[in-house]
């Protein structure tokens, strides 16, 4: 099952892989974490694993919360840009969740989840809204 069927049907993607294949890139970024100088980015790389999970799985309060506290240590990270925008459409902060996807970007101008996001949102920035 892709990851943007996973996210309340809203139509948006965390990224276009199975779910295996994210356990697995999520193991990597572990690893590529812990050559980073510092716990900051340890830290960071666990809220954003957690805050993934946390919105996978429904919890947007505390994906919102890890993503939020992730994007802090890292705000050099787009990836982590992208899915605090996911949490933050799904809390139905559609202004913040813009802004999130234009910080992924503006990170990582070739981040193609954070550009269909943001292309999905301005479409339907309130979803379930008639």
């Amino acid at each position: 099952m892709a990851w943007d069927a996973t996210i309340a049907g809203m139509g948006v993607q965390a990224t276009a892989t199975p779910r295996r294949e994210v356990a697995a890139a999520f193991a990597l970024l572990s690893a590529l974490v812990l050559a980073l100088p510092g716990c900051a980015g340890l830290e960071a790389a666990r809220l954003y694993a957690r805050g993934t999970r946390a919105l996978d799985s429904g919890d947007v309060a505390r994906a919102v919360a890890d993503l939020e506290a992730a994007a802090a240590l890292r705000p050099d990270r787009s990836e982590i840009r992208n899915h605090l925008g996911l949490a933050y459409r799904a809390a139905g902060r559609p202004e913040d969740a813009g802004r999130a996807f234009r910080d992924a970007l503006r990170l990582d101008c070739g981040n193609r989840a954070a550009r269909h996001n943001l292309a999905v949102l301005e479409r339907t920035p309130n979803p379930g809204v008639p």
